[in-house]
């Protein structure tokens, strides 16, 4: 690949999703994009960067940004936060939504669907909403992922942490595969959304909880601010963010407050909050 057509690709990816890649990346692109091309009939990634700049490339940067973006996931990933999810977090947004009995949660790049899942299994299994209208919505870049998180159709490589018990009770055997059982799907709702895209954030409604873990990391600094901003928005005043393992706000700006869990840290929208969002850093409770 020339130095120049990575040079546009990057800047191709980050102004369409805010995607950062490392340095020393050609080799990880060319072997992604490679497949493309081919299918494109394209000598050279000069010819393909040009289709993407193009207006004729709009759909052809969908595939692309499949690609390149990473869908590695699995029932009950990080299963430590998800405990304290169940124990410490349902019973607090069961006291906040008593008079509603309503719960709207949000898996933001669910990528095939194993995280939504997962959560809608955990809010069955608590037995706190009984009655209750629950939903839980999964979003991702990718057009591909949200079709297979539509059919609720796995293999057994995503159950290498799902215990015995809920893989009884919420999925059924059909071939090599296990599909979700339809108390569970129907309780879940999956669209393709760019995190960018302000406009689309708009038509989700507000959120009790959301789910955005591993996602950041991938991000440009600007890029992760902008994802924090809306996702802040879609909080109700006291909903929860949670990220993965390895992410944090400690270093941004943020109007979140951190709530110390036992082993681990989430993000809150603060209770009292007005809609001015403050610039500070996320503050300890």
């Amino acid at each position: 690949m020339d130095p120049q057509d990575l040079a546009a690709l990057l800047q191709i990816f980050r102004e369409a999703a805010g995607l950062e890649f490392p340095r020393d990346t050609e080799y990880v692109l060319e072997r992604k994009l490679q497949d493309r091309l081919v299918a494109l009939r394209f000598d050279n990634f000069g010819d393909y960067v040009r289709l993407l700049r193009s207006t004729a490339g709009r759909k052809e940067l969908e595939h692309a940004l499949d690609e390149v973006t990473t869908h590695e996931t699995y029932f009950f990933r990080e299963e430590y936060q998800l405990r304290l999810f169940q124990q410490d977090l349902l019973p607090r947004l069961r006291a906040m939504n008593e008079g509603r009995r309503r719960l709207t949660l949000w898996s933001a790049g669910c990528a095939s669907g194993e995280e939504a899942y997962t959560v809608a299994m955990l809010l069955d299994n608590s037995k706190l909403f009984e009655g209750w209208a629950l939903r839980v919505v999964g979003s991702d870049l990718s057009k591909r992922c949200i079709y297979q998180a539509r059919r609720g159709s796995y293999g057994r490589s995503s159950f290498r942490a799902l215990p015995r018990e809920f893989e009884e009770r919420y999925f059924t055997l059909q071939g090599e595969r296990l599909e979700v059982i339809p108390k569970i799907r129907e309780m879940c709702l999956f669209l393709q959304m760019n995190l960018l895209d302000q406009e689309r954030h708009l038509t989700l409604g507000r959120m009790d909880a959301i789910f955005c873990r591993n996602v950041l990391i991938y991000l440009a600094e600007e890029a992760r601010q902008k994802v924090l901003r809306l996702l802040y928005e879609r909080l109700i005043p006291g909903g929860y963010l949670m990220l993965g393992h390895s992410e944090s706000l400690l270093h941004l700006q943020s109007a979140f407050e951190a709530v110390h869990l036992q082993g681990d840290v989430v993000y809150r929208r603060p209770e009292s909050d007005d809609g001015r969002r403050s610039q500070n850093s996320g503050r300890s409770r």
